[in-house]
């Protein structure tokens, strides 16, 4: 895997991945940089790796940072025939580590990431740390988010989602994206080009990412408090003050459900894409868990 600087947070996912990971149906795409304790990073929906090109050159002198594209996001490689859901996407996650011989990581996961990474790793010995970043919570949902899922029950959803998506008046209505930022002009710029474009561009990307939302389990979240209690390694939870999706109240109230120590960042006026509109005050509530070793020691 070819190094690079951490003046390239952007650049990195402008250039092509460092290899693919084949897993079930697809490809898991993978960038490395930085030196250090290894880091893996799993991204959640509708984005990939990208949704970290911020995080990285706050991190990526003191780890190894490895972002890795889901198949069906970013440049992994899937066709209509890839499963896309919760368990398989874990299964891709798991295949990975194994494939990076990464016997000794912390892993941090945004948003629907952080639920595929927990139904993945959950109790792994190779794992020393986690970061979870605005992600699933235990408990009852917020009804934005809960609003949010029962889009998978309207039929054809997927057409009207992706047009909404890919286009800059409408994805800036709360009902969409409008309120994943303090600042709705981040949708556009970066964000576009990275996440939303190629949308319009793609049908197999259109596809796979109502899929996603069509097959999502919610299962998968009412098994977290099993999963929590598997977690005895320190974990670091950093969500937005006026997050609607997964309010820091909530993220509160799930401290307690985890087997080992918690530490939790609430960050003032961050929404759902917290790590992407405070980058440093992410990076720097992470960084004192990620660098946790096994032995107990911190690194950094």
């Amino acid at each position: 895997m070819n190094d690079r600087t951490t003046s390239t947070g952007v650049d990195l996912f402008r250039s092509p991945p460092d290899r693919h990971v084949a897993v079930s149906g697809g490809t898991v795409a993978v960038r490395s940089i930085g030196a250090g304790p290894d880091v893996l990073f799993v991204h959640g929906w509708p984005v990939s790796g990208a949704t970290f090109r911020y995080l990285m050159p706050h991190l990526a002198e003191d780890f190894r940072c490895h972002v890795i594209d889901l198949p069906g996001a970013g440049d992994s490689r899937f066709d209509r025939d890839t499963p896309l859901g919760i368990a398989e996407h874990a299964a891709s996650v798991r295949t990975v580590v194994d494939a990076l011989g990464l016997d000794d990581v912390a892993v941090v996961g945004h948003d629907s990431g952080g639920l595929i990474a927990r139904h993945a790793l959950a109790g792994d010995p190779r794992v020393r740390a986690w970061g979870l970043v605005a992600t699933e919570q235990t408990g009852r949902r917020s009804l934005r988010f809960a609003s949010f899922l029962a889009l998978r029950h309207v039929p054809g959803v997927g057409r009207p989602l992706t047009a909404a998506l890919t286009t800059p008046a409408l994805r800036r209505l709360r009902v969409a994206l409008g309120d994943c930022f303090a600042d709705r002009g981040r949708l556009d710029g970066e964000f576009a080009e990275f996440f939303l474009d190629p949308l319009r561009h793609d049908a197999d990307r259109r596809w796979a990412v109502g899929k996603l939302l069509r097959t999502f389990d919610v299962g998968a979240i009412a098994a977290l408090p099993r999963l929590h209690r598997a977690i005895e390694v320190p974990v670091a939870l950093v969500y937005g003050e006026a997050d609607a999706f997964f309010p820091v109240e909530r993220a509160r109230e799930m401290v307690s459900t985890f087997g080992g120590p918690v530490a939790l960042a609430a960050i003032p006026g961050g929404r759902l894409f917290v790590h992407e509109e405070s980058p440093r005050q992410v990076a720097e509530a992470l960084r004192p868990v990620l660098g946790h070793t096994q032995g107990g020691a911190d690194v950094s």
